[in-house]
C-alpha cells in the first residue's frame, strides 16, 4: 500500500464522514471511521469530528492496533475495530456512530428487529443489541465483537451503533439504511404499531438475498 493509496483512503474517509455529519449522524467528536488496507488500518483519530476531517486528523494502525504511522492518538475504539477485522475477512470499512434513531434503541435495550421494512429484512435481518460496557475498554470488545460472527450491525447499549461492509461507500449506506429504518420504526409505534411482514414475505426477501450473494 503506497503512500497515495493511504491518501485516497483518508479522502474517502473526510468524504463519507461529511455526509454523517450533514445526517446529524455523528454529533461534535463522536464516533469513528477505518478502512482495512492491505496490510494495515487507517483510522480516525482520538476526538477528531467525522463531520470536519482531515487527513492529519486519521493514523495508520497495524492489525494489533499498532500505531504505524500519525501524528495523534488513534480512535479509542480501536480495538474493536481490530476484533471485527479479524473474524470478518470481508469487512474492510467499519462506522461507528452515535444516531439519534438508532442511539434511542441502543439506550433502550431494544434490537432493531422488527420485519416491517424489506430493506433492513435484506440488509441486517436484525440488529441485536450488545451489553453495555465503558467506551473503549476491553469489556466492550468483549460484549460486542462477537455478534459480528452473525451479523454485520451491532447496537451499543446506552451508546451508538457499529457496523462493517465491504467497502467505505457501502458502510456509509447501511448507515443511513438503519438510522432510517429505526426513525421508520419509532414513528410506527408512535401511530400504535407497524404491521409486520409475514413469515413468507421474508422467506422471499431471504432468498432474494441468497441469490444475490451467490
Amino acid at each position: 500500500m503506497t503512500i497515495n493509496d493511504i491518501s485516497e483512503i483518508k479522502k474517502q474517509i473526510i468524504k463519507y464522514g461529511k455526509k454523517l455529519g450533514e445526517k446529524n449522524m455523528s454529533p461534535a467528536t463522536s464516533g469513528n471511521i477505518s478502512v482495512r488496507t492491505e496490510d494495515n488500518i487507517v483510522i480516525t483519530g482520538s476526538g477528531t469530528c467525522l463531520a470536519d476531517l482531515c487527513e492529519e486528523d486519521m493514523v495508520v494502525i497495524d492489525k494489533n492496533a499498532n500505531l504505524i504511522d500519525g501524528k495523534i492518538k488513534p480512535s479509542s475504539e480501536k480495538n474493536l475495530h481490530t476484533a471485527i477485522y479479524a473474524m470478518r475477512p470481508d469487512i474492510n470499512a467499519i462506522i461507528h456512530c452515535h444516531s439519534p434513531y438508532t442511539s434511542a434503541f441502543a439506550v433502550c435495550g431494544i434490537p432493531l428487529s422488527k420485519p416491517i421494512i424489506s430493506e433492513n429484512v435484506f440488509y441486517f435481518g436484525e440488529i441485536p443489541v450488545a451489553p453495555y460496557a465503558l467506551p473503549g475498554s476491553d469489556k466492550l470488545v468483549e460484549n460486542t465483537a462477537k455478534f459480528f460472527a452473525k451479523h454485520s450491525a451491532v447496537l451499543l447499549a446506552n451508546h451508538g451503533i457499529i457496523l462493517g461492509a465491504k467497502d467505505i461507500k457501502n458502510a456509509y449506506y447501511l448507515m443511513e439504511t438503519a438510522e432510517t429504518y429505526a426513525q421508520i420504526y419509532l414513528n410506527s409505534m408512535l401511530l400504535g404499531g407497524a404491521k409486520e411482514l409475514s413469515k413468507k414475505d421474508i422467506e422471499e426477501i431471504y432468498a432474494l438475498r441468497n441469490a444475490a450473494k451467490s
